[in-house]
């Protein structure tokens, strides 16, 4: 979450089961956060997930009309990624 001098101002409410208040509280915990932090951290992460997943984009006409032109060009060489797409990935060096 990024971080912010402003004080948060907003109040939100949220009922828990005893067993979810238990894990979350120990999560908290190993996290050296609190309770409230790791909640909202966690909730922030997902919805900027969740947003950043949408699969469905409103667009005004022209912008659709823009993305189609976009689209129908014939596709042109990227050196850039010609090269990105020639190494081997970080993670399968060992």
């Amino acid at each position: 979450m990024p971080a912010s001098t402003t004080a948060r101002s907003a109040r939100l409410g949220l009922r828990a089961t005893p067993e979810q208040e238990t894990v979350l509280r120990r999560a908290a915990d190993v996290a050296h956060k609190s309770l409230t932090d790791f909640i909202l951290d966690a909730a922030y992460q997902a919805a900027e997930q969740t947003l950043l997943d949408q699969r469905l984009f409103m667009v005004s006409g022209i912008q659709y009309q823009a993305l189609l032109e976009m689209l129908d060009r014939p596709e042109s060489d990227n050196p850039g990624l010609t090269n990105l797409f020639s190494r081997r990935p970080v993670w399968s060096e060992k």
